[in-house]
């Protein structure tokens, strides 16, 4: 059988923030600061991902399970969540100080009313190069067959769909709410038929839950242009009961797939890229897995990520954002925020995933919630 290595970790240059400030660190002006933005670790800022809502129509075991997310549930009310204008003020920032792509993400974001409207506003936005920003965002699909046409003319690029499982008593399960696995695939032909091309698609795996799915996913979306990607079960915020034994590794999934479709790796297309990429030997298209548990990949992070109520995260698993929202309500001018960003960034020194098996390191439990801020 061979032998797969899932791809290189790029190695992190050790400077803490406490470091940074025994060496008088400070963060340049807006004026001042050389593009693109670093963090202690020597990490560009290429990357944002905007939540537009924390809410969701499902209730995924490993993202908000029903028995913490219930009826009770207490959202964010309308007020406190961005305007449409506030994000597009917040995203020209960023593009601004070198961000080349947005990802739009929820909860579910096809929840959030004319939604096209923010997709128009910030498919507008160029690079200092005059370049287009790279578009997309991620759904669970579930209102996909409906809103692909109007979101391709409102200039979405692309788009990436979560699907846990072709069969239906697996994903119903899973989804919580017992959505019908075939609904999401509409969506996902529809995306296809209107060009929101490449169409990927996620699933999470977890160990003894749909790691059987495996197989059955691959031979679907085989030979479609539509690329699966496996996602090892991580332990994103602090309600979805994670736990190691519940990870099956990527080496795992791939060493399944290749038993049947023998697979070449092509690496990761890009340092900052969360998957590494396997085509298939006879042509007919290409997996990722994204391995933040058993391989990170800390060290390529470009990402940056705004919630639905305006609080900037430097991680999927921080504990704390800073608020951006604020600020912008009582009329700091754009220069402000810039300078609010690069301070943030250039004193960023997260890498979670990679200190996770470390004993030495103790981890704040209290991590926000991956339906807050997107994966």
């Amino acid at each position: 059988m061979k032998e797969f290595t899932l791809g290189r970790v790029i190695p992190l240059v050790e400077v803490s923030a406490a470091d940074s400030a025994e060496r008088g660190f400070h963060a340049p002006d807006v004026m001042t600061a050389e593009l693109p933005l670093r963090d202690t670790h020597r990490r560009p800022l290429r990357d944002l991902r905007i939540s537009v809502t924390d809410r969701c129509n499902f209730r995924c075991v490993y993202c908000m399970p029903k028995e913490v997310f219930g009826k009770d549930y207490v959202f964010l009310p309308r007020r406190e969540l961005l305007s449409f204008e506030e994000i597009e003020r917040v995203a020209r920032v960023f593009v601004g100080l070198g961000v080349q792509k947005i990802r739009l993400t929820g909860g579910e974001p096809l929840l959030r009313r004319d939604l096209e409207y923010l997709v128009e506003l910030l498919a507008t936005l160029r690079t200092p190069r005059g370049e287009a920003v790279e578009l997309t965002l991620t759904t669970n699909g579930s209102l996909l067959s409906r809103k692909a046409q109007s979101l391709r003319d409102a200039g979405l690029k692309r788009i990436t769909v979560s699907l846990d499982s072709i069969d239906e008593a697996v994903f119903q399960r899973m989804n919580g709410v017992g959505f019908p696995a075939a609904l999401v695939l509409e969506g996902i032909d529809a995306a296809l038929r209107v060009g929101l091309a490449p169409v990927k698609v996620n699933m999470v795996v977890k160990r003894g839950v749909n790691e059987m799915q495996i197989l059955p996913m691959a031979r679907h979306f085989r030979g479609t242009g539509v690329e699966v990607r496996f996602i090892e079960f991580m332990d994103v915020g602090s309600s979805n009961g994670w736990n190691m034994e519940s990870v099956l590794p990527s080496s795992e999934v791939v060493r399944a797939i290749d038993s049947e479709f023998p697979l070449v790796p092509s690496g990761r297309e890009k340092p900052s890229d969360t998957s590494i990429r396997f085509h298939y030997a006879d042509g007919q298209g290409k997996i990722g897995v994204i391995s933040s548990v058993s391989q990170p990949f800390c060290g390529g992070c470009t990402r940056l990520r705004l919630s639905a109520d305006g609080q900037l995260f430097t991680c999927l698993f921080a504990s704390r954002g800073t608020d951006i929202r604020t600020p912008m309500r009582n009329g700091h001018t754009d220069e402000a925020l810039r300078q609010l960003v690069v301070d943030l960034w250039m004193r960023r020194a997260d890498r979670y995933s990679e200190q996770r098996g470390e004993s030495s390191v103790t981890h704040d439990q209290s991590k926000v919630e991956m339906s807050f801020i997107g994966g």
